[in-house]
């Protein structure tokens, strides 16, 4: 079986913490890469040691180039436009889920604000990893 790919597009330390941890779980190897930003997610995917991701994990709240401006930049990409995307944001905007929706994600999660319980926000990520990314990285 090959070596999946996924690719974090978060700027948030403990969302970073709580999907490596959520990872961890699958019986599926993988290889995951962290980018903080947009631009850093665009440079590691068209730059000199590209990869190329199985699947993408998008936060839209980001400096320097947020996450519907990466977004519209990749599905721009002849190479990259078909990689699947998944929306995890603390945005329950109506027009943030209507706009990516429209740049053909995947799926949209919206994290909790809520440092204080864990318990809420690791299951709600280990949700998502066992029936949505695991499906992804093994179909």
């Amino acid at each position: 079986m090959n070596k999946k790919t996924i690719l974090l597009v978060e700027d948030d330390e403990l969302d970073i913490i709580s999907v490596q941890r959520s990872l961890l779980k699958l019986d599926i190897e993988y290889e995951l890469f962290t980018a903080y930003n947009g631009r850093e997610a665009l440079t590691m995917l068209n730059g000199p040691d590209s990869i190329t991701p199985d699947v993408i994990l998008l936060d839209l709240n980001m400096p320097k180039m947020n996450g519907v401006e990466f977004l519209k930049a990749l599905r721009d990409d002849p190479v990259l436009k078909s990689i699947k995307v998944f929306i995890m944001t603390t945005s329950a905007e109506t027009v943030d889920r209507d706009t990516t929706e429209q740049l053909g994600i995947s799926g949209y999660i919206i994290k909790p604000l809520n440092y204080q319980d864990n318990t809420k926000r690791a299951d709600s990520m280990d949700a998502f990893v066992q029936f949505h990314l695991r499906k992804i990285l093994n179909g």
